[in-house]
């Protein structure tokens, strides 16, 4: 008798296939909504660190808050999964907090998860709780920037700076007078989202394009067009070409071609006394700038 041959049926693979299909088509998802939202929080489970993976979680973040907080707390604390994942993770979960009907449970998992010893959690649970309004995270968070890690740290002062509490600004500035160079380089990047505090955030980077750290003026001049317009700076970066960084000196050049060459008349001179500039991209960014002023 011929014994009968036994086909192996790959659940994991039918249910990745599925996944994909609606990972790349948005109506098709809304179309089998009720039978798609189980299937793609079964294949986050057989999914790879990738592409597909990434898109089921912004998927499933997008439509389905409720049902994937939780797996989506579950890869932020999962070791075995690649940063970014873990990292997209926390961000997602930032994003549906406020849609949570009882978010309480998944905070307090979080808020403990900021004194775990595992600097890794730390970043990801204070990133994921940093969402606006979140006011019983806010003193846990500023604990965090004294931490020993700097990317905790780093992570603290984005999650303070998105809840949206003019509070911290001040708390900010301090921590730029008294904390370590890459605490400064976060707060730095993180300041102009306090909308209301403009002209003061204004007022620190052009103290920052001063600083003896060549790291903290180029961030500085890269900060300012977000609390300034071109023109309002023709001084600052005036003064910039005479940075002995060579990054800010040609930084500085691409900035003021943005403005009207009308307003560049007293910096001619100096342009060209760029062309003879020991660094190429300084020489190419004042040829730039004097066709332009002569066009």
């Amino acid at each position: 008798m011929q014994t009968a041959k036994i086909i192996k049926f790959d659940h994991a693979t039918r249910i990745l296939r599925k996944a994909s299909s609606y990972a790349d088509s948005v109506d098709l998802f809304l179309e089998e909504q009720d039978q798609a939202i189980p299937l793609l929080l079964k294949a986050l489970q057989y999914a790879k660190n990738d592409d597909r993976k990434k898109k089921i979680m912004l998927l499933l973040g997008s439509f389905a808050k409720e049902e994937v907080a939780r797996p989506l707390y579950k890869i932020l604390k999962d070791s075995s999964q690649d940063e970014d994942i873990r990292l997209l993770a926390s961000g997602q979960l930032c994003t549906i907090f406020r849609s949570l009907r009882t978010p309480e449970p998944l905070i307090d998992n979080l808020l403990e998860d900021l004194e775990n010893p595992d600097a890794e959690i730390r970043t990801f649970a204070a990133s994921a709780l940093g969402w606006k309004g979140n006011h019983r995270a806010a003193i846990p968070l500023i604990s965090l920037l004294y931490d020993p890690d700097p990317y905790v740290q780093q992570s603290a002062v984005s999650a303070l700076s998105n809840m949206g509490d003019d509070r911290i600004f001040n708390l900010f500035t301090d921590r730029l007078e008294h904390g370590s160079i890459e605490q400064k380089k976060s707060i730095l990047f993180n300041l102009w989202l306090f909308e209301s505090r403009k002209k003061e955030v204004a007022t620190i980077y052009r103290r920052y394009l001063r600083h003896k750290n060549p790291e903290l003026r180029m961030d500085s001049l890269v900060l300012m067009e977000t609390v300034s317009e071109p023109d309002e700076c023709i001084e600052i970066y005036g003064r910039c070409l005479q940075d002995y960084d060579s990054r800010i000196r040609a930084l500085a050049l691409k900035y003021l071609s943005e403005v009207p060459k009308k307003n560049l008349t007293g910096l001619k001179k100096t342009f060209e006394k760029l062309l003879s500039d020991p660094d190429t991209e300084v020489r190419r960014e004042a040829f730039k700038i004097l066709r332009l002023c002569r066009a």
